[in-house]
């Protein structure tokens, strides 16, 4: 309790809000309510979601109620009450309008009937009775008056659990309709948020009259309480409350009745497009119903209540729902007054896989063609390019928030957009032989014969920080292999990134298929885009490896082609060369550190200490600035040593680099095995023998002998670019060009044949013969 206490007095102190004008409060007096003053503007868009005191979580009867209706769903209730409690301690107003009474009743009432049944039919009739018995239909308000007191306690106990203190409410139309009746529950609400207390809200339903229809609900000006969906919304704007959160048993607001075909979520809700929406039937318990749940939204909205509908029973978002979308990520169904000028990020998706299937479709010339242009543009157009990308650097070393090896990422010259276009050329010329090449075929029997060809993969997300020369790169790969593509750069290559997809869509635009590359450029987050597991083939992620990591969790059942860590090594035998070494250890580690393919862990033979070719070593990397850590069994053999490292699985990604110290090659090879990451490493050894054993039991993506680390690319590989390197082992491998991002399908072609001709009991049998496919052919 102390603790409590401690915490509420460093809350930040809470806001009063005024009474309503005397014009509002005259309104309520009437049977139908105008709409209230509104008391500021919604939030537009979900980040600021994030921003939102005063919060109202209304609970929809399906969600608190068990399947069987008779009862309440324990589980989903205690992981709601946890997530309001948490937002409660941070310093948030907490409001809750609940359903369930008439559930909990129903269960206990049914509970009392059965038990006094079969007490007296035991005294009179008999055991044998007791089969005949059979519980009556229980009357909707006698249950809620029987079940509120037992919702309030549960309600109670449970918020108890964090230290937090309850208090319930009960309203009807008329609390809303009296002038004071109305004062008095603004001022009791009030009192309560202000001594921290959760205010938890019901109809009286054991008073109300039968449900009707609500006529006043035709228009979004007027509202009364009929059920909790419009209880919520009156009550959030009477509060001036910044965010109501609708729980039901959909995952939001669909353009057609959840479960037909072709039904779409939608994600952002503005007014006025009710007419593009049809509602399906109401929730088997609620008496609301999608349509009631809109309308009462978007009174809310208007009178500057934000209002996001959610799925409160999934159990597999459950117990994270509410605050994910107080954290802004994208749940359920967003109503905003602000509509983007542009798409929305599933709708850019759908337009990339429309024309990406005209783009897949394309000759293989006049794929060719576009990247030619492209590559021309680059040049021809390097102006502009540069002028956008100075005004990048210059917010990155103004801000200060980049490290400099990430501004240097960022950085264009003329340098690397000429190398640009000498690359995109090159993979214009590969692009001829991609989409639709002849891999296999076999004739499965007479006149039946089987074709494997290589087809794009679809749709693409490749994700990138900092460097902006990756869009064109990705941009180029995507046409030479016929796929779809979304892009998400950095925010602090946005300028660089926009003149560049522009002059993409311009050579795109060449043969009509311009909406195939979509720069993402809406304030979608990055996990966001990876639930789009519908519309998304695969992402790709380009950066750091905390960013890799980060996609590989957030991805929702889409694969990811990424590399861990870029632990690279470089091992030093001891028939190694003194010049190539020396060479070798340079271009790896002092090249560009930043790089995921540097040097990260020298590893030196143990005789090679102490000997001229270990010293002239130590000496250039001092002389390159390169801060040394030593490994547990280098720092064994030194008096003073260099500090010991933290970690032998460490990337630096800097002027810094481990040494350690082995045995022998396979000493080596299985430290690359234990502390690496299979991306790349290298030996440095004029024998063949053991460069020849190293090549071979070494298991990473890269393995190299004599030669830096720094050609682990794809532009090196004469690959012509690359959308990044993977250490997986599925798919493709390495430096990930053109063939990494084709997939295949199988092509029969009969006369109408059946399987049952090839039974037992059938005319033909199989052959499987092997036809020889001609170099160069497509389909």
């Amino acid at each position: 309790m102390f603790a409590r206490l401690a915490l509420c007095s460093q809350l930040p102190p809470r806001t009063h809000h005024s009474h309503v004008c005397a014009a509002s409060i005259r309104a309520f007096s009437q049977a139908k309510f105008s709409l209230p003053r509104p008391h500021g503007k919604s939030f537009a868009h979900r980040s600021e979601l994030k921003q939102a005191k005063r919060i109202v979580v209304k609970l929809g009867s399906a969600v608190v109620t068990r399947g069987d209706e008779c009862g309440l769903a324990l589980g989903r209730l205690a992981s709601i009450v946890e997530q309001v409690a948490m937002l409660q301690n941070q310093g948030r107003e907490m409001m809750i309008v609940t359903s369930g009474a008439v559930a909990f009743g129903k269960q206990r009432l049914r509970h009392e009937i059965l038990l006094s049944q079969s007490v007296r039919q035991a005294l009179h009739s008999g055991q044998n009775q007791l089969k005949e018995m059979s519980v009556p239909v229980l009357e909707a308000r006698a249950c809620a008056a029987a079940g509120q007191s037992g919702l309030m306690a549960l309600y109670e106990a449970m918020f108890t659990q964090y230290s937090i203190c309850t208090a319930q409410i009960l309203v009807t139309n008329l609390d809303f309709h009296d002038e004071q009746k109305r004062r008095n529950l603004n001022s009791t609400l009030h009192e309560l948020l202000r001594m921290n207390i959760v205010p938890i809200i019901n109809t009286n339903d054991a008073v109300v009259p039968p449900p009707v229809p609500n006529s006043d609900l035709q228009g979004v000006n007027v509202i009364s309480i009929k059920d909790n969906d419009s209880l919520a919304a009156r009550l959030a704007v009477e509060m001036k409350a910044d965010l109501l959160i609708a729980l039901s048993d959909v995952q939001g607001l669909y353009d057609s009745p959840p479960g037909t075909d072709d039904a779409k979520l939608i994600d952002i809700f503005y007014p006025g497009d009710q007419q593009s929406v049809t509602y399906g039937t109401k929730s088997r318990v609620g008496i609301g119903g999608m349509e009631a749940k809109v309308k009462a939204a978007l009174w809310a909205l208007q009178g500057g209540t934000s209002v996001v509908i959610a799925n409160g029973t999934d159990p597999k978002v459950t117990g994270h729902v509410i605050t994910d979308i107080v954290e802004g990520k994208k749940v359920g169904t967003f109503f905003s007054e602000v509509k983007p000028a542009g798409p929305t990020v599933e709708q850019q998706t759908e337009m990339a896989r429309h024309s990406g299937r005209t783009l897949a479709s394309l000759p293989p010339e006049q794929r060719e063609e576009i990247i030619c242009c492209l590559a021309d543009l680059l040049t021809e157009r390097k102006e502009e390019i540069l002028a956008a990308n100075r005004k990048d650097m210059e917010l990155a070393t103004v801000t200060g928030f980049l490290a400099q090896p990430l501004i240097n990422r960022l950085s264009l010259s003329t340098s690397k957009l000429n190398s640009l276009a000498i690359g995109l050329r090159q993979l214009a010329v590969a692009s001829r032989d991609s989409v639709g090449r002849v891999l296999r075929r076999t004739r499965v029997a007479n006149n039946l014969e089987l074709e494997q060809i290589t087809v794009p993969i679809g749709v693409l997300l490749v994700i990138f920080e900092s460097r902006p020369d990756c869009l064109p790169q990705v941009s180029a790969l995507a046409i030479a292999s016929g796929n779809a593509l979304l892009l998400k750069g950095g925010k602090e290559a946005s300028n660089t990134n926009k003149i560049l997809h522009q002059l993409t869509q311009e050579a795109l635009s060449i043969h009509g298929v311009s909406d195939a590359i979509q720069l993402v450029s809406t304030r979608e987050e990055v996990e966001d885009l990876c639930r789009l597991d519908k519309m998304i083939d695969l992402i790709i992620p380009r950066g750091s490896s905390q960013l890799v990591r980060d996609i590989q969790r957030a991805a929702k059942g889409i694969p990811v082609l990424g590399h861990s860590e870029g632990v690279c090594h470089v091992y030093i035998d001891a028939d190694a060369s003194i010049d190539k070494a020396l060479d070798i250890v340079k271009d790896s580690k002092c090249d560009y550190p930043a790089a995921c393919n540097a040097m990260e862990t020298l590893l030196i033979h143990r005789d090679l200490l102490r000997t001229p070719m270990f010293d002239q070593i130590i000496d250039m990397l001092r002389q390159e600035q390169v801060k040394i850590h030593a490994g547990p069994r280098f720092a064994s053999y030194l008096t003073f040593s260099p500090s010991e490292v933290k970690s032998l699985r460490t990337e630096y990604g800097d002027l810094e680099c481990c040494i350690e110290v082995v045995d022998s090659m396979q000493d080596a090879v299985d430290h690359i095995h234990k502390y690496g990451s299979s991306h790349t490493d290298v030996i440095v050894t004029e024998s063949e023998e053991t460069a020849e054993q190293f090549l071979q039991q070494v298991d990473s993506a890269c393995v190299f002998w004599n030669t830096s680390s720094r050609f682990a690319d794809g532009y090196r590989f004469g690959l012509g670019a690359e959308v990044g390197i993977s250490t997986a082992r599925i798919h493709a491998r390495g430096p990930v060009g053109l063939e990494g991002l084709l997939t295949t399908k199988w092509v029969l072609r009969g006369e109408g044949q059946t399987v049952s001709d090839f039974s037992e009991q059938g005319s033909m049998k199989y052959l499987h013969e092997n036809i020889p496919v001609p170099q160069g052919s497509f389909r």
